[in-house]
């Protein structure tokens, strides 16, 4: 087995960055190096982990990809500190201003980036299966069902659009539901439709952990690839 992957996480203090501290720590193929936090870390070191505040960036330790699930207002800093380091970006921060994502892309001329919404790998291979689908179902209906918990205010999901922006890529029209209720982590339907027939793409999301594991999946097969703007879609191979 080779050296394991250096891994540094950005928005370490948030749930997502909490759960790649604890399944990275179950590891042997990657070790963080550096947890970096918004606010001033109480500890130095915790659990063997460096931590770093948002403004101590700049003196991280090297490492290989950096995972970012943070805030827009820290996105630049995380870019530049990869750009700098020569290493990949992996970002689920949501809420990027289009000059933001424009960076993004253009970083991947240099190093490699991916970006994504929802890092489930299901709904990776599920959003492959949606655009085979409406390719090959021509003048079928079209509908997405999103369901998720109550505290969840935006509708449609992102993943939901994203999931129509397949079907629409080749050639369906999809329609959108959304629903609101208990403490559902996140359910999609993806319903094609004509006379007499009807074809279910389902997925559902039990833990909050799959977002982690799929974040943390993309980091290792990003590392030592060219550079390139990637898709979660491409680490499924």
């Amino acid at each position: 087995m080779g050296n394991p992957t250096r891994l540094l996480l950005h928005g370490a203090g948030g749930r997502m960055g909490q759960a790649l501290l604890r399944l990275c720590s179950e590891r042997d193929d990657c070790r963080v190096v550096a947890a970096v936090s918004a606010s001033q870390p109480s500890q130095r070191v915790i659990d063997g982990v460096p931590h770093f505040s948002a403004t101590e960036l700049g003196g991280a330790p090297d490492f290989d990809v950096a995972i970012d699930f943070s805030l827009p207002p820290g996105f630049d800093a995380i870019l530049a500190a990869c750009l700098a380091r020569d290493a990949g970006l992996v970002s689920g921060t949501t809420g990027l201003s289009g000059a933001q994502h424009a960076a993004l892309q253009d970083a991947g001329a240099r190093i490699g980036v991916l970006w994504s919404a929802n890092f489930s790998l299901g709904v990776a291979l599920l959003e492959e299966l949606v655009e085979r689908a409406a390719g090959t179902l021509h003048g079928w209906d079209c509908d997405i069902v999103e369901m998720h918990h109550t505290r969840k205010l935006d509708a449609p999901s992102g993943t939901a659009l994203a999931l129509g922006a397949a079907a629409e890529k080749a050639g369906a029209q999809p329609r959108y539901a959304s629903l609101r209720a208990g403490d559902i982590v996140g359910e999609h339907l993806v319903q094609f439709t004509t006379a007499g027939e009807r074809i279910e793409l389902v997925h559902r999301a039990g833990s909050r952990d799959i977002f982690a594991r799929g974040a943390l999946h993309a980091a290792l097969a990003l590392a030592g690839r060219e550079a390139g703007v990637y898709r979660l879609r491409d680490m499924l191979a």
